[in-house]
Order: C-alpha cells, then sequence, then structure tokens
C-alpha cells in the first residue's frame, strides 16, 4: 500500500501539521520537577517523526489539585519558561507542540493546596476512598474559573505552543462535570437543560479562540461516549449533540471515549482501532480536521482511517512510547522495523504509581535524559568482542539485540526448539496473543545482522561455555514457578501444596488437568485470571482463590481490572478473594478468611494450581567456572515483569564494557531557593 497519505501536511487553524502523525496527549509519570527527562521523552518522538508531539494534562490553577499523581502545572509565569524548552526543541525538530490545559473539578482532592474541590453541584469527589466534598460553585467561582482559562492561554502563546487544547474528556474535567447530568444538579443558567449544561464548555471554547487570537490553534478533547462510568453521554445521543452544538468552533476536534481505563484498553480486551464505531461520526458533523487514537501501529490501518473519512490525523499515545520512530519506519519503507505496542498497559501503570513510564517494548523510555539512551541508536563498541547469551527470553533476545547493534559478536543458545523464553509459552494464553511481538520484534531484527547466530535446542553446560572461550557470556536462564505456596502475602510454604499442586509452567507444558480446578492466586497479576479462562474454555469448573481483597489487584494499574472481574464472572468462574489457603490435605484445600482468619468451608479439587513466587534458574549461573567473566540478567537476576526483563537485558548491554563510574544517571534535582 501507498503511505503518502500519512505524511500530507494537515491544516489546524492558523498553524500546519507537516504529516499526520499526531502524539495525542498522555500522561508520562514525570511531574514538573522532572522537566528535563519529560522535555527529552517528547523531543525524541519529533525526531522519530511524529508532527504534532503534544504535553499531558496540565493544570489551570492549584484549585485543580491531583498532586498524588505527576500531573503537569501550568498555574502561572514561573511554569512558562520548562514549556518554552519544549517547544524550542521541538519546533527545532520540525514538529508542532501541543498543550492540553485542564481543570479536573471533581477529580480534586483539595489536600495539597487547601483549596475546596470545585464542582457544578455540592457532591462527593470522584474518588470514592477520599472523604471530601466538593463545593457548587457559584458565579463568581465560575467567573474566575473562565479567568483561569484565558489566562492559561496566554501562556501558551508565551510557551510558544502552536495548538492548545481545551480538555473534556475521562470524566475528568470540570466542563465535563457540568456538561453531564450526573454531577450537574443546578437550577440556574448553568443546569438543567442540554444547552444549559453546554454554556460553560462553549464559554471556554468561545473565549479560548479569542485570547489565542488566530496566533495558536484551539482544539478541544472530548469523549463522544462513555463505556465506563454513568454513562450519561453516548455517541447517539449528547455525545452527538455536543460536536453539533460546538462544531466550528475549535479548530480540532480530538475525540475519544470515557473513562479512561475504557479510552486505553489493553490489547486483552480491545482490538486496534476499536474506538471506530463510537467516533466515526465526527467527521460528518464539522468541517475541522479530527484526530482520534486506537492503539494504531498498522500503517494499513492508519491509512484505511483517512480513506474512509474517520479521521484526518492519526492519535497515538501508547504506540509512540513503543517506537518514538514509527512514523519515520512507514515513511522509509521499514515497516517491519516497527516496535509495535503490545498493550500491556505497563505504561499507564507506571504513572498511576506516580513513576516515569516504563514500557515493555521501549527499554529506553523515560531514560532519554537520565541515561541518554535512545530508541534506535546504540553507541558503537569501544572494541569488537564476542558475547554468548543462554536464553531467548525477553531479556536474552533483548541484550542480544543492543549488543549486535553495538557492533560485538553476538551468538545465541536456547534450550528448548523456539525462541522466546517465558514469552513464547505466555502468548499462547487467552487474550495474550499481542505479548508475542517482544519475541517477534527482537528475533526479527535479530535474524537480520550478520554479526549474530541463534541456535535453538542448544542446552549448554558450564564446562561447554568455558570451552566456548567467549569473552563475556549475559545468562538469561529465567526463572520457574514455585509449588509449596510461597507467595506475595506469605513468604512461608503451605503445607500440602509441594506434592499436591501444579504450577503455571505445568499447565503450559500441557500437563493432563483434572476437574475441578482451583487456582491460588499469590501473585495477583494476568496469570490467575488468563489460566482461569483457559481451564473454562477446556471445560473444567473453577474456583479462583485469592488472599487480598480483590482479584488480580495489579491490574487496577493496568485499567483493567473491573473487566477481569467482569470476565471471570461472565464465564462462571468463582471468585473468592480475601481468602487464603492454611493447608491442602489430599484434595481438599482447607482455606480461612484473610482479615479476621475465621475458618471456611474447605473445597474439593481435582486440581490445584498454585500462582505465588518464582525461583530464579541460577543453577548454570552457580557452575560457571572461575575466570568466566558472566552477567545474569532478567529473571534470573530477579523474576518480575516482561518490562523488566527486558530493561534488564537492554541495560546490561548499554552498560558492557563501562566501569561503574563511567555510567550515566542523571537525576532532577529542585532548585532551593533559601
Amino acid at each position: 500500500m501507498n503511505y503518502d497519505l500519512l505524511f500530507e501536511p494537515v491544516k489546524i487553524g492558523p498553524v500546519t501539521a507537516p504529516n499526520r502523525f499526531f502524539s495525542v496527549p498522555h500522561a508520562n509519570g514525570h511531574s514538573p520537577l522532572m522537566p528535563n527527562g519529560s522535555v527529552m521523552m517528547r523531543e525524541m518522538k519529533a525526531e522519530g517523526g511524529w508532527g504534532t508531539v503534544s504535553m499531558q494534562l496540565a493544570e489551570i490553577d492549584p484549585g485543580s489539585d491531583i498532586s498524588n499523581l505527576p500531573i503537569e502545572k501550568f498555574w502561572d509565569e514561573q511554569d512558562v519558561k520548562s514549556h518554552a524548552r519544549l517547544t524550542e526543541r521541538l519546533r527545532a525538530r520540525g514538529a508542532l507542540s501541543a498543550i492540553e490545559i485542564g481543570h479536573t473539578g471533581l477529580r480534586s482532592r483539595g489536600m495539597a493546596n487547601g483549596f475546596p474541590v470545585l464542582g457544578p453541584s455540592n457532591l462527593s469527589t470522584l474518588k470514592p476512598g477520599i472523604p471530601v466534598q466538593c463545593k457548587a460553585m457559584d458565579k463568581a467561582d465560575i467567573r474566575d474559573l473562565r479567568k483561569s482559562y484565558r489566562d492559561a492561554i496566554r501562556r501558551s502563546k508565551q510557551a510558544g505552543y502552536d495548538i492548545t487544547y481545551v480538555y473534556a474528556a475521562h470524566d475528568a474535567s470540570i466542563l465535563w462535570h457540568f456538561l453531564s447530568p450526573v454531577y450537574n444538579r443546578r437550577t440556574d443558567e448553568y443546569g438543567g437543560s442540554f444547552e444549559n449544561r453546554l454554556r460553560l464548555f462553549r464559554e471556554v471554547l468561545e473565549e479560548a479562540q479569542d485570547e489565542a487570537a488566530g496566533e495558536i490553534a484551539i482544539a478541544v478533547r472530548f469523549a463522544v461516549h462513555e463505556l465506563s462510568g454513568p454513562k450519561a453521554i453516548t455517541c447517539d445521543g449528547e455525545g452527538r449533540d455536543v460536536v453539533e452544538a460546538l462544531a466550528e468552533i475549535p479548530d480540532l476536534w480530538d475525540v475519544n471515549v470515557s473513562g479512561w481505563n475504557r479510552d486505553s484498553g489493553t490489547s486483552r480486551f480491545d482490538p486496534e482501532g476499536f474506538q471506530e464505531e463510537f467516533t466515526s461520526f465526527v467527521k460528518t458533523v464539522t468541517t475541522k480536521p479530527v484526530v482520534g487514537v486506537g492503539r494504531f501501529t498498522s500503517p494499513d490501518a492508519m491509512v484505511s482511517q483517512i480513506r474512509r473519512g474517520v479521521l484526518d490525523l492519526i492519535g497515538g499515545a501508547r504506540p509512540s512510547i513503543a517506537d518514538p520512530f514509527l512514523p519515520n519506519k512507514i515513511r522509509e519503507g521499514r515497516i517491519e522495523d516497527i516496535r509495535e505496542c503490545i498493550g500491556c498497559n505497563i505504561c499507564a501503570a507506571s504513572d498511576a504509581n506516580s513513576l516515569p513510564l516504563r514500557c515493555t517494548q521501549n527499554p529506553t523510555v523515560s531514560e532519554e535524559w537520565r541515561r541518554g539512551w535512545h530508541p534506535e541508536n546504540v553507541p558503537a563498541a569501544r572494541s569488537q568482542k564476542h558475547a554468548l547469551v543462554v536464553g531467548s527470553g525477553p531479556a536474552g533476545l533483548e541484550a542480544a539485540l543492543t549488543l549486535a547493534r553495538a557492533g560485538h559478536r553476538v551468538t545465541v543458545a536456547e534450550k528448548a526448539d523456539v525462541f522466546g523464553g517465558r514469552v513464547a509459552r505466555e502468548c499462547l494464553l487467552p487474550g495474550l496473543s499481542a505479548w508475542g511481538r517482544v519475541r517477534d520484534y527482537r528475533l526479527y531484527q535479530l535474524q537480520q545482522l550478520s554479526n549474530v547466530d541463534l541456535y535453538a535446542q542448544s542446552l549448554l553446560t558450564a564446562s561447554d561455555i568455558a570451552a566456548f572461550e567467549a569473552d563475556h557470556v549475559f545468562v538469561a536462564t529465567g526463572s520457574t514457578w514455585e509449588r509449596q505456596g510461597r507467595g506475595h502475602t506469605s513468604y512461608e510454604p503451605i503445607a500440602g501444596f509441594q506434592d499436591t499442586a501444579m504450577t503455571p509452567d505445568d499447565v503450559m507444558a500441557g500437563k493432563p488437568i483434572a476437574g475441578p480446578v482451583i487456582i491460588y492466586d499469590d501473585d495477583h497479576y494476568y496469570m490467575g485470571h488468563v489460566l482461569a479462562l483457559k481451564m473454562v474454555r477446556e471445560g473444567h469448573a473453577v474456583t479462583l482463590v485469592s488472599p487480598l481483597s480483590d482479584i488480580a489487584t495489579w491490574t487496577n494499574y493496568t485499567l483493567e481490572q473491573p473487566r477481569v472481574v467482569a470476565e471471570l464472572h461472565q464465564a462462571g468462574v468463582g471468585l473468592m478473594p480475601n481468602t487464603f489457603a492454611q493447608k491442602c490435605s489430599g484434595n481438599r484445600l482447607e482455606i480461612a478468611r484473610s482479615d479476621t482468619k475465621e475458618e471456611l468451608q474447605s473445597l474439593a479439587f481435582g486440581t490445584l494450581i498454585h500462582i505465588g513466587l518464582r525461583d530464579p534458574d541460577l543453577a548454570l549461573y552457580n557452575a560457571l567456572p572461575e575466570g568466566v567473566s558472566s552477567t545474569l540478567i532478567g529473571d534470573a537476576l530477579a523474576p518480575g515483569l516482561i518490562q523488566a526483563a527486558v530493561f534488564s537485558g537492554h541495560k546490561a548491554a548499554m552498560e558492557f564494557e563501562t566501569a561503574p563510574g563511567e555510567r550515566v544517571h542523571n537525576r532532577e534535582a529542585p532548585i532551593l531557593f533559601v
């Protein structure tokens, strides 16, 4: 297919985007106290060909307070300087810059700055666990809010932004809260009828255009359909009505679905481009350009969106994190070199924990300034050496690829019939097929390099490795799941587990299963529920037992937990949270409540599957003779996320040949005024 269409310029009000690749606003885990990392992360996208690159949501004044998360501040002139550095760097790369401004209304906390939470009506905040109510805004509050928006537009111009977003999406904007009848219980001119509830949104947009004065473009980000939450806004109801009513006011429409957990759905639940059915109407009711997202990694899908009149610009958040150079690779005809997003949402989990972003596919993200890493360019080796990588899981493949790109001779030895380690096994489980891209991208890249040899079915002993005489050995032998009952809530073995329980390794190896099945999940991420689905699909009755108070706790951070629980309920899986295993006796599991320790009835099973801790496979590493230069990486070093294994492999390869004192690790430092 001809992809020239993707590189056409698009006029957005008074500015022109150089192409159709639009890195939309997304949280990046860098607070305003970390401007260097924030700037360089975004500059990397501009270098990689994204024609427009956006700053994340920026609070317009101190009353918008989500200080427990690393949200950008845009309160006053003090904030302009760091933003000006960003726009300067993006402009030098030929990209437009955009900033998303907003007030978070009922999503605010009212704790860090001492201001009351503001909302259209006197309701609780949208964080039920926080005992805070909001103040129903009076007319003076509304006037002050409108002024704050105008002031933020003025600062946008001072900072050199080309586009300023007015944010009204994800149930995290005060404009959304005024619009929604769920939150707006007013009886004055700002409440009641649709036109009244729309009034503040309209006023802010019109005043934004007035303040912009044709010098910068005004965009609006709006969720046209709620897929989670109270569902008051739908694409065939008031979502469409809003777009029709405001159609020609902004210079650009950025449309999506709400809430954030659905807008950023994982590949387990949502395919590429899934939002089209909700957003495709927008171009039929406005003449202004439209940008949207859909975890787009296929250039064919992108071209299809443009040709069919769904979008004018291809929005990317997660794909631009996984591969900042995606546009350039398409331009250069290197489609097979795209490092595709796997939709795992480790990036979202990082931000939810107030940490700079991590990415399973791109280990260099957040390290552009801190460590000087580049997603495409690896510094040339000081002297070519021969590296042996034992194991071809995510750590081994990443280390091998990074070493080879540096110019070293690399040999990869894998004991299994296929390459990929844990990824090769796990991508066969329900919903995880996209995770195979971690292996596929690296394996393909290695196969194109003349300085790499790949050997499957190659089980090496310590003496084999010594005889190989490599200059350095990277040991990526992975880990195995324990079966004795130890997990993240209990470090002690559980009686009877060692002789009875199966592990995920057993299941993935195809060992016979007899129902009914009990899964004891003391890992609390994806493995418990994907194995439960696998067992159900194979015809077994399944009960999932978790010692924590909810199921698959970590998936709260990856924005999946409600959908995980719903899927398990729909599949007929019995769920027993807040329940710990006391012992296994015969074919019965003795259980008790986690909180009160009250003993419960025992559960009969045909198969007990335990998901808990993993043991690093250190036998080979510990057996290496003295004098063999070696580095332990990945799950063999510390069992964890696939992202952590990839990062471990990359870091080890980047630090090869360097002494600890030579390794760059920049720190963001606050300014001391007293």
